[in-house]
């Protein structure tokens, strides 16, 4: 059966889904309840809290990517281990005062804090001190620096230089307030006396190496002959310590100037065991400071003591070298032939000579008087002998008539050359002097017309006149002359003789009611 509120059920319903859909479509679309960022907001707040978490922090890892300080002065590299890698800055100021300076490969515990990188959606460490990170990674420093200056050939041994004998002057690099310099003192005193020279430094901290560098160089500037004498040899010590304690003197800096000293070097850090880079550059590793005291001078009592043994030895010498010559001239004379032996052969000779020499005159007489005999003078012999030499005469007469022919032929060219440059020259010396004719006649008519026109003639011829006193001295002004004076006037076309009348006064000039005075030689009003 039907219900009979079914229809009106149905009514409701469908006015219920067409109300529904009307609302539907009124309303908006339905909007997450996540908030939006920005890129800035979102990386601003990961920054804070990022820095909020972990705002100090101390990271154990090797330095990677280290290529020194940015132009800035700002350092940028990685921390690394076996599974991540972390990036890291040290700013300017910071990394002036780091007392370890991050190398390459160095295993480090860096200090700091954690922050973001907006720029590489990246987080980074700021670094605010490095620490070695156990001796360990001090060694693995050390030893690759030193493979690093020894491959530059700082280490070599042909850069070692002697050390002096006896040095005028001791330089030494160290610590003025510890017991080294005074051991040392003591040592070279009690050995040989020497003058010192004390280059206060520190010798722990972070300034020490800079400031040992300075003092090996220091010392090294000095003039030899200046006020402050160079030292002869330098000693560079410090007592014992930590492997950290003596790091000043493997820093890169002390190894170089150790290296470039001119002064031959010892270095005396540390005790027997310790080793520094310093050694390895210095020309001499003495193992404890007092021992480069002993190094740097000799014992003056060995020495004097060493000076008498050789002063009696060079006392005894020409003696005893005396008496070996004599010994030896001893027993060569036992040697020596006597002169009965010298002269037998000599004389055996002679008196063989002697027996030889009347037969040997008599056959040169003889000899003589054949080749004589053979020598003499026929009428043949001097015919021939004319006839050579008027043969010879004649043939010296025609080659001196011909060298006489020829040397007239080359005097006749020679003088026909000479001729024919002579007449050149004259033609030349000719125009030449017609040009300087010319050019000086120029000049002096150019000399003439200025003459001419600087003359006072062609003033006078102008209509002027000029004005001489008795002495005939040229008078320039009317108040140089006075009234009865004489004087000549002359023109152009001769001269005058006036005598000067009135008071002279100049032409022209107004009095002080603004009249015009009338002049000397004016017409009168």
């Amino acid at each position: 059966m039907r219900s009979p509120h079914m229809g009106e059920t149905r009514y409701a319903l469908a006015s219920f889904d067409f109300l529904d859909s009307r609302i539907m479509a009124t309303l908006p679309d339905p909007r997450p309840n996540t908030p939006e960022w920005t890129v800035s907001e979102l990386s601003g707040a990961l920054r804070r809290t990022v820095e909020d978490a972990y705002g100090h922090v101390r990271v154990r890892g090797e330095i990677s990517g280290y290529r020194g300080p940015h132009s800035s002065g700002h350092a940028y590299f990685s921390l690394k281990d076996e599974g991540a890698r972390l990036d890291a800055v040290c700013w300017k100021g910071t990394f002036q005062r780091l007392k370890v300076r991050p190398e390459e490969g160095l295993e480090v515990v860096a200090i700091g804090k954690l922050t973001t990188y907006p720029g590489k959606s990246g987080y980074q460490i700021v670094i605010e001190a490095l620490e070695f990170a156990g001796a360990g990674a001090i060694m693995a420093m050390l030893e690759e620096r030193k493979r690093r200056l020894q491959a530059e050939g700082l280490f070599d041994r042909e850069r070692k230089k002697p050390l002096p004998f006896l040095p005028a002057v001791v330089g030494i690099v160290t610590s003025p307030t510890g017991a080294v310099i005074r051991d040392i003192l003591h040592r070279l005193s009690d050995r040989f006396p020497r003058r010192v020279l004390v280059w206060p430094v520190r010798v722990q901290g972070e300034t020490s190496a800079a400031e040992v560098a300075a003092a090996i160089r220091g010392f090294n500037a000095l003039d030899p002959v200046g006020p402050v004498p160079r030292p002869d040899v330098l000693i560079v010590a410090r007592g014992g310590g930590s492997l950290e304690d003596l790091l000043g003197f493997s820093e890169e800096e002390v190894v170089r100037a150790a290296a470039e000293s001119a002064i031959p070097l010892i270095s005396a850090v540390g005790h027997e065991t310790d080793v520094t880079l310093i050694d390895f550059a210095s020309d001499m590793r003495a193992p404890t400071p007092t021992a480069a005291a002993e190094m740097a001078v000799p014992v003056r009592a060995e020495l004097l003591a060493g000076l008498r043994t050789l002063h009696g030895r060079l006392g005894a010498a020409p003696g005893r070298l005396l008496d070996r010559r004599r010994a030896d001239l001893r027993a060569l004379t036992r040697l020596l032939p006597t002169a009965d032996s010298l002269f037998s052969v000599p004389r055996q000779r002679l008196d063989t000579a002697s027996a030889r020499l009347p037969r040997a005159l008599r056959a040169n007489a003889t000899a003589h008087r054949i080749r004589l005999e053979r020598a003499r003078l026929k009428p043949s012999v001097l015919r021939g002998r004319m006839e050579q030499r008027r043969a010879r005469l004649e043939g010296l007469g025609m080659r001196l008539g011909a060298a006489h022919k020829a040397n007239v032929r080359a005097r006749a060219v020679a003088l026909v050359r000479f001729r024919e440059r002579v007449g050149d020259l004259g033609a030349r010396s000719r125009r030449a002097l017609l040009v300087m004719l010319r050019e000086r006649q120029r000049r002096l008519s150019g000399t003439k017309a200025l003459l001419e026109a600087l003359s006072y003639h062609g003033v006078l011829a102008r209509g002027f006149a000029l004005v001489r006193d008795s002495a005939g001295h040229a008078v320039r002004s009317a108040q140089d002359v006075s009234p009865g004076q004489g004087l000549d006037l002359q023109f152009a076309d001769g001269k005058v003789v006036v005598t000067a009348g009135g008071t002279p006064r100049p032409t022209g000039r107004k009095t002080s009611s603004g009249k015009a005075q009338r002049g000397l030689f004016d017409p009168p009003a």
